[in-house]
């Protein structure tokens, strides 16, 4: 079945890209990002799609900022750029473009305009809103592992509400029953066992007690 290519749209900061993949209900989705290249196979309404650009300049793939999420009408990207590798240019810049080659971005990319921001505006806008973002895939060496997701429900694992209340197990009941039993008496054999703590304390009281039979008489 040949995949139908997936409409792309994108905007940027001089730091990074935001680009959303605009499909709705993406399903067994395969992303994977290098420091050029872009990668994304998937099926929308039964239908598959592919995405294979090549970026106009390199990005920071194995940066653990860069990530990407599926929503409910898109797959959204935030990825860092490159710095730059000239010596005397420590600045980030703006791209032309997304893509190198000119005709496949005409074909291909559109201008996200409610995330774009002019370079002289950029300081006064801000970088941008990744809050739709959040809990999504880090693309920083881990490509489209499936279920990582599912990963932050750990917490939750089955059982482990219980584990607050072995403060009240049973046993720990008895222990103190029996600690009570001791006071009044009715452990009174155990007082010669040998490493018990209060022994010494428990055979004093046993010789008092002998001491005090001669004046009862």
């Amino acid at each position: 079945m040949t995949s139908n290519t997936a409409p792309i749209k994108w905007a940027q900061r001089s730091d990074s890209l935001y680009i959303t993949i605009a499909l709705p209900d993406v399903k067994d989705e395969t992303i994977t990002l290098t420091d050029s290249e872009l990668h994304f196979k998937g099926t929308s309404e039964d239908k598959p799609y592919e995405v294979n650009i090549k970026f106009f300049q390199p990005v920071d793939s194995s940066n653990t900022e860069s990530t990407y999420k599926v929503l409910p009408r898109s797959v959204q990207f935030y990825i860092i750029k490159a710095k730059s590798e000239k010596e005397d240019d420590d600045e980030e810049e703006f791209w032309p473009r997304l893509l190198e080659d000119k005709l496949l971005e005409k074909n291909q990319v559109k201008i996200d305009w409610d995330r774009y921001v002019d370079e002289d505006e950029e300081e006064e806008a801000g970088g941008f809103d990744t809050s739709a973002l959040e809990g999504g895939m880090g693309m920083g060496g881990m490509g489209g592992m499936p279920g990582m997701e599912g990963m932050g429900g750990m917490g939750g694992m089955p059982g482990m509400e219980g584990m607050g209340g072995m403060g009240g197990m049973p046993g720990m009941d008895m222990e103190a029953l029996m600690k009570q039993m001791g006071n009044l008496g009715g452990a009174g054999g155990m007082g010669g066992m040998p490493g018990v703590p209060g022994e010494a304390d428990e055979v004093d009281s046993d010789d008092d007690d002998e001491d005090d039979l001669p004046d009862l008489e």
